[in-house]
């Protein structure tokens, strides 16, 4: 980040180090959310989800953080959803009807932060990593992003995920990712051209693109600012909502069980073929 007034804290969320971190510009008031387990490809860990939250739900009250960056750690993938080992760890009640799904409020606007978000990916994108890129308001993606959702192919529906990305893409991209499976990713290219993503850098370069569109946007008046991000978001929020309610009642009616999904999942992940558009 550009000023002199940086200052890094470690929300370290897993052993090790991994986890997340926050690095804050006092200059520029932009703050840099970082998910930080690049040997994991920056798998959210059930200890990051609950940091994540805090630090979102924090951020409302920091004033001098106007306009805020989130991004992964590592070149290789911005986050591949949650941690596998951990998922087993979420007990489930066994009604049909409900279901706790530890991402659904990773992501800043699930934690009633209205200070603009921008995402930067490079690399994989994928599952659950849609929780976070769905609720920002736009993405600059290097050159070697890919995005995907490998949800079917494992015997999990893709509710939340179709859902937040129903918000930003034609329906019928979004149908064909979800469906596709592990078999075909969308590049950056084709990202851009269809308004997932609003700029493609150069491969690395994401970072410092989404950083200074921050900067800039934290230089204009916070209430005009937070205002338009409030009114963007209430253009689609009736639909959003409605939607993201029905979302635990078809995964828990349309997952297999957990042990199948293990199954498969083994399976599929000895296969390297996929296409990319």
């Amino acid at each position: 980040m550009s000023g002199t007034g940086t200052t890094a804290t470690g929300d370290s969320g897993a052993v090790g180090g991994d986890g997340v971190t926050v690095e804050r510009d006092k200059e520029t008031g932009v703050a840099v959310v970082t998910l930080d387990r690049p040997a994991k490809h920056n798998a959210v860990t059930l200890e990051m989800a609950r940091r994540l939250g805090a630090i979102w739900r924090g951020l409302r009250y920091e004033d001098e953080v106007r306009a805020v960056v989130v991004t992964g750690s590592g070149g290789r993938a911005f986050c591949t959803g949650i941690d596998r080992d951990d998922a087993g760890r979420v007990p489930q009640p066994s009604s049909p009807y409900t279901i706790d799904d530890p991402l659904v409020a990773i992501g800043p606007k699930a934690n009633d932060l209205w200070k603009p978000v921008i995402a930067a990916v490079e690399g994989m994108a994928c599952g659950g990593a849609f929780y976070l890129l769905g609720e920002a308001e736009f993405l600059i993606a290097g050159e070697t992003a890919e995005f995907f959702d490998p949800h079917t192919s494992y015997g999990m529906v893709s509710a939340f995920e179709t859902i937040h990305m129903a918000q930003r893409m034609p329906f019928g991209e979004v149908a064909r990712m979800a469906l596709m499976g592990t078999a075909e990713r969308i590049s950056a290219r084709r990202a851009h051209e269809t308004g997932l993503v609003s700029e493609v850098t150069a491969a690395g370069g994401a970072l410092a693109a989404a950083v200074r569109c921050a900067e800039v946007i934290a230089g204009w008046p916070t209430e005009a600012v937070q205002g338009t991000v409030r009114a963007l978001w209430t253009a689609k929020e009736a639909v959003r909502s409605q939607a993201l309610a029905q979302a635990p009642h078809l995964v828990t009616l349309g997952n297999l069980p957990p042990e199948r999904q293990a199954e498969l999942f083994t399976g599929r992940g000895r296969r390297t073929g996929f296409t990319t558009r």
